[in-house]
Order: structure tokens, then sequence, then C-alpha cells
């Protein structure tokens, strides 16, 4: 019965690649037929998605029987994260395809660019039902070929064909260390077969420190984790249902990764202070560019790769039901951000309203600090999240209820109000509750799935969130200090060098296009296809 179930997850995925490859060779299929048949597609993946989750649920784990030869080749593999992965996929993929047919509507690539679509949604939903790493590596890969193929959708564009190469470039790197991992697991377990990893990796070997590293390498270069972060702020050049499904489900590849090799990356110190390390900086990096940006999308790249950094982080801490749950509320989150992108200018001058307490004061912030921080601890304690004991679920939480120091900040005018003070406060008090219950559930849904949550492992790790949250504290009261001086020289130049990235996209750009340069490009004529 499993395997029935298994083999029912994959009709999905199937049925999209057909559709994918029919759209991109047949051209005698109308275009009306073509959309509709992605919209069909793409709610039996949802629906089959639902099934497996469903599945899992009543029947627990679910492992297909294998198909190849000496533990390479073929089987599906599906869990609770699995089931978590896949519908969430599947969802935005129903409503991203359904955006392209208006959003591209008229526009003489639109066949083209929905069979490219399916088959790139298709990739990474395999990538989640894979129960092998030889099957998980063909998923990856043709996730990455897929995902170029759209970038590329404008070819006449100089800016999409540097960024589509400085993908690529990152992208066959990160396939060279997957595929190292992959030679050093079969070497030390004899298959690929993640029933057969996964049930022996809790054995010290000495190789898997190095198996470890290579995998989060793989997962931080999907992940556009810092430096090699520039391409995903150059995909602006594509159709903007592609920026949706790379933001909300491609990008996650990498986290799913390290999810789906946690057990073996848990054991592996080196990579987790790795992961921590590289994690905590490209958060704080990406956060600090993005409030600089005056492109909507940009500053929603940097958003991307400053919530990736995070959910690095937390895997880095030991966290792993919190970088899920990061995962699944980022997606969401960044899939309906970039399809309403259009209207957020609206949005944002219907919600402005004037500070009430005038031009910002540094104790006012330092007290609004104070208190965002005192919640934090007091919430923290309650639910067994302490810095000790949970760092990763502690520093992400310092983090979010920062992002309410100006509210409370404004609650604290030149005329105090107790009323005032006392209704910020608690908003913060029910932001820090919903945040450490939803913390709570996830931990309770993945427990015997992903590993526990790691207690604080040495002074290392401590000084690690010491530096997160700190950094973050100062970021958040220089917002509140140098938009009351913009007219000082060393804000100004500040400001100019962070709007630029720190010019590492610049240098990477120079690097690329030095040793693979532009072709002439030439204009393209348009033939609209029936």
């Amino acid at each position: 019965m499993e395997t029935s179930f298994l083999w029912l997850a994959i009709v999905g995925p199937v049925v999209l690649a057909s559709l994918g490859i029919a759209a991109t060779s047949l051209r005698a299929t109308p275009l009306s037929r073509i959309t509709a048949l992605a919209n069909a597609a793409a709610f039996l993946a949802l629906a089959t998605a639902v099934a497996t989750a469903c599945a899992v649920a009543a029947l627990g784990t679910l492992r297909s029987s294998f198909i190849g030869l000496h533990g390479i080749g073929f089987s599906f593999y599906a869990d609770r994260l699995t089931a978590i992965m896949v519908c969430l996929v599947a969802f935005i993929g129903v409503i991203v395809i359904d955006y392209s047919h208006t959003y591209l509507d008229g526009d003489p690539g639109h066949k083209r660019f929905t069979g490219w679509l399916c088959l790139t949604l298709s990739a990474v939903l395999l990538i989640i039902l894979s129960g092998n790493l030889f099957l998980f590596a063909l998923g990856w890969l043709a996730t990455s070929l897929g995902l170029n193929r759209l970038l590329l959708f404008y070819p006449e564009r100089p800016a999409a064909l540097v960024a589509a190469r400085k993908k690529f470039i990152t992208s066959r790197v990160g396939d060279l260390c997957l595929l190292a991992a992959a030679v050093l697991l079969y070497r030390a377990f004899g298959s690929l077969e993640y029933t057969a990893i996964f049930t022996t990796a809790n054995e010290p070997r000495a190789i898997l420190d190095s198996v470890a590293l290579l995998l989060i390498s793989t997962a931080m270069l999907k992940s556009a984790q810092f430096p090699l972060h520039g391409w995903l702020i150059e995909v602006m050049e594509t159709p903007t249902p592609v920026s949706a499904l790379l933001h909300a489900g491609i990008i996650n590849s990498g986290g799913f990764l390290v999810l789906r090799y946690s057990g073996l990356i848990a054991h592996s110190l080196a990579a987790l202070d790795t992961l921590a390390i590289l994690g905590g900086f490209t958060a704080l990096f990406g956060s600090v560019v993005m409030l600089t940006q005056t492109s909507i999308k940009v500053s929603l790249a940097y958003s991307t790769i400053a919530q990736m950094g995070f959910m690095m982080l937390e895997c880095g801490l030991g966290a792993f039901p919190a970088a899920l749950l990061h995962i699944v509320a980022h997606s969401l989150y960044k899939a309906h951000a970039f399809l309403s992108s259009g209207s957020v200018i609206d949005i944002a001058r219907a919600s402005w309203t004037p500070s009430p307490g005038g031009k910002p004061h540094p104790l006012r912030l330092l007290i609004a600090i104070g208190l965002v921080l005192a919640v934090t601890f007091v919430l923290s304690t309650i639910f067994g999240a302490t810095l000790t004991e949970k760092p990763g679920v502690f520093a992400l939480s310092a983090v979010l209820l920062l992002g309410l120091t100006h509210l409370i900040a404004n609650g604290i005018d030149e005329r105090p109000n107790s009323f005032v003070i006392l209704h910020t406060l608690m908003r913060a008090v029910l932001v820090g509750v919903a945040y450490f219950s939803l913390q709570f559930g996830a931990e309770r849904l993945m427990a015997g799935t992903l590993p526990a949550t790691q207690a604080l492992r040495g002074p290392f790790a401590l000084a690690v969130i010491s530096f997160v949250v700190l950094s973050f504290a100062a970021v958040t009261f220089l917002l509140g200090i140098v938009p009351a001086r913009p007219g000082a020289p060393k804000w100004q130049q500040l400001y100019a060098h962070i709007a630029n990235g720190l010019y590492l996209n610049t240098l990477a750009n120079r690097l690329v296009l030095r040793y693979w340069p532009l072709p002439r490009l030439q204009p393209v004529s348009a033939t609209v296809e029936a």
C-alpha cells in the first residue's frame, strides 16, 4: 500500500513534465489548450500532494520499492518533511501557473514559457519526493536547467544574460559539491538510498564531516548566500511569475537539502558552525542592503537573501524545526509579495501615518529596544526557548520582535501616554506568543522526522548569537536616527556604499564579463504562436 501511495504522488510531477515537453516541442498545439492543461496539471499535482500528506499522517513514513543497481537508481520517500514541502510547492505552483496566463497574455513566447514553467515545477517536486540521492541529483540538475531557460526567456536583454551566466556558474559549482558528497556517501554506506543512509548516519565516521560540508556548500550556493548572492538580484529581467516561483519555491531547495540530511549534518560541528557564521552574516547583510533599495523587486530579492540566511543560521544553531517553519512562512509571503508587487506603492501610501513624536529621540529608541529584548527574554523563558536551551529559536525571536521597536518608540513620544505604551507592548507580546506557539507546534509536528532543537553548544555559538542580535539592534537604532540627519556627508557615503551592496555584485559582473563576454545581441523578431 505504501508503494501505491508513492506512485500516486509522482503522477502530478509526471503529468507536469509531459505537458512541459509537449508545450515546448509541439508548436501545432493551440495556446488555449496548453494553458487549460497547465492549470489542470497543476491542480492534479496539488491533489496528489494533499493525498500524499494524508497518507503520511495516517500511515507514517512511506517508502517505495527500489529500481536500480547497487543502491543507485530510483525510489521515492515521503515523511512529514516531504508532506509539508510537496504541498507547499504544489500550492505555489497552482497560483503561479494561473497568474502567468494573465501576465503573459499576448506575449509571443507564452506557450514556451508555460512549458518551461511546468518542467521546472515538476523538477522541484521530484527533488522533494525522491528517495535516492541519484534521483535527487537528477531533479536538482533539471531544476537548474529549467530555471536557466526561464531566466533567458528574453534572451535579447543583456542583464538577463549576465544573471543567467552567474547562476549557471554558481549552480555548476554546487552540482560538483553534490556529486562529491554522493561519491563519499556511496563509499561510506554502499548505497545512495535514503533508508540506508538515514539508518546508519548516527555511526561515527570521519568521512561524514566532509559529506556534511559538501552538502551545506551545495545548499548555500543554491540559496544565494554571501558572497555568491549577486545572481539573485539580477533575475528581474524575467517575467514576474518566474521570480515568484524562484523566491518562493526553487531557492528553498537549498534549505530542503539541509533539512533532508539534517540527521547527518547535525553530527558535524564544522558544518553547523559554517552554517551559523555564513547564515548569520548573510542575514545581516541582506537585511541592511534591502533597506536602501528603491526598486521593489530588488528589495524583495535582498529580503530573500536575508531570509535564507536566517534559515541557514537556524540550522547552524540546531533549530531544524524552526528552519522548516521559516521556509513555509517565507514561501507564502514571498509568492504574495512578488505577485502583488505592482500594487505595493498604493498599499504603502494607504498605510502611511505620521510619527506622533516628531523627530525620533535616541533615548526613546534605546528604551524601546530594551523593552523589546525584555519581552523576548520573558516569553522565551515561559515557552522554554531560552538562549541556552534553544538558541536558534531565541535568536530569531529577538530579531523578529526588534521589528516592532519603532512601533513602541512611537508610543513613547514627547508626550508619553501610558495607554498607548501599554497597547504597543501588548502587540509585541501577542506577536511573541504567536511566534513561540508556532515554534512549539513545529517541534511537536516534526518530532522523529527532524533532529530535536539543540541546546547552546558553547562560547562560539553564544558569540554568533550575540553578534546577530546586537547587530540587528544597532541597525534598528540607526534606522531611527539616520533619517533625521539626511545631510550628514558620512551617512550619505555609507548609504551609497550599502545601496550598491558593497560593490560585490559589480566585481562579480566584471569577472564574468571578462572571461565570458556577451555576444552582440540582435533584436528578436516577435512571432505569435498559435
